[in-house]
């Protein structure tokens, strides 16, 4: 019998968003009371089922997608088994939605046997109250269980983080090409960003992630660095972005092969969003020991400039890293985290850095 695998196809879980309810005879006020209550899902200890426009005393609980998400209560989690369409030694990325709610150093860990992470979510980005977050494994094997656990110790426990919109996307790792050292440059690959949300993806630190979402790139920095699309924001190029929205603590970096004595030009444009971040931004970019300061005074209405750095290899492996010199803050919402966009990265060879001058 010929078995046909089809690739994963990115999008949400079953049940990735919790629409399906569970029966009013599984739950007790908000609390599921058995393991097989919500459907698709498995769930351990304390688990809620929140509804759109729910309160909490004075605290309006907000549901990013939807009418409905689960709450977490302390060493609570949630299980969904794919069996389908998983291949053995790809790479993965899951995004889904987090918010706290009553307590303040929420975590979340986020494990598909034998990776896991523990993602820290007391920083809030967005002004919605929610932010998405991005987490990548690779599959050991052919049938794997996603479990998102709260690792609490609150003394309520219904003052866990609510999760919604869960989804799941294949990575491809992309391959170098003659028009570029570097991998990736145009950040075009990367997590699933959920098509009717506006707050963009978090992509954390690779101390929290051994497996970059944002292929060949990695996060090297204490905090989050944001995916952004062209549906939502201003992207310099194609269809994705990276915003580094938080300073010098939000840093991309990626390591080329160069080869010693080589001259490289490294291009790449500087931007805003077009989510009101407006000021003096400043990005810093790196290649092995050569540095360069781009000013881009922002508007917030978008906008890019191109610039280039020229250095000669020291090394056969270069690190080229970009991070924000500064913190920026949304002019519509002083709780907003925001910073200049990255975007259309090129690492090239110069064939003759004495003769003409290297066009864009």
């Amino acid at each position: 019998m010929l078995i046909i695998r089809v690739p994963l196809v990115a999008g949400l879980l079953k049940n990735g968003n919790f629409e399906l309810a569970p029966k009013p005879a599984d739950m007790k006020g908000t609390v599921l009371l058995h393991p097989n209550a919500l459907p698709e899902w498995k769930s351990t200890g304390f688990v809620e089922y929140i509804k759109a426009g729910q309160k909490q005393g004075d605290m309006l609980l907000v549901v990013p997608e939807g009418f409905a998400a689960v709450r977490l209560g302390n060493e609570a989690s949630i299980k969904q088994q794919i069996v389908a369409n998983v291949t053995k030694g790809m790479y993965y990325s899951l995004t889904f939605s987090a918010a706290r709610t009553c307590a303040q150093e929420e975590r979340l860990n986020v494990s598909v046997a034998p990776d896991s992470g523990v993602l820290p979510i007391q920083t809030l980005y967005s002004s919605s109250g929610w932010d998405s977050y991005a987490w990548a494994f690779q599959a050991d094997y052919s049938v794997i269980d996603i479990v998102i656990h709260n690792p609490g110790v609150e003394e309520d426990p219904a003052c866990g983080p609510l999760i919604d919109a869960i989804a799941i996307k294949t990575l491809y790792p992309p391959k170098p090409s003659n028009k570029n050292v570097l991998k990736n440059g145009d950040f075009e690959e990367g997590p699933y960003i959920f098509p009717n949300t506006s707050w963009g993806v978090l992509i954390p630190p690779n101390i929290e992630d051994d497996h970059s979402p944002l292929p060949a790139w990695m996060v090297e920095s204490l905090k989050a660095v944001k995916y952004i699309d062209s549906d939502h924001f201003s992207v310099p190029h194609g269809k994705r972005g990276v915003e580094l929205v938080a300073g010098r603590e939000s840093a991309i970096a990626q390591v080329a092969r160069t080869i010693i004595g080589k001259t490289y030009d490294l291009f790449f444009s500087v931007g805003d969003a077009s989510n009101a971040c407006e000021g003096s931004m400043v990005v810093e970019a790196f290649a092995g020991r050569d540095t360069l300061k781009v000013p881009y005074e922002s508007k917030g209405k978008g906008g890019f400039k191109r610039a280039k750095l020229r250095f000669v290899a020291t090394t056969t492996r270069t690190r080229v890293m970009f991070y924000s010199t500064f913190y920026h803050m949304s002019k519509n919402d002083f709780s907003s985290l925001c910073g200049p966009v990255i975007d259309d990265v090129k690492l090239l060879s110069v064939r003759n850095p004495h003769g003409h001058r290297h066009r864009l």
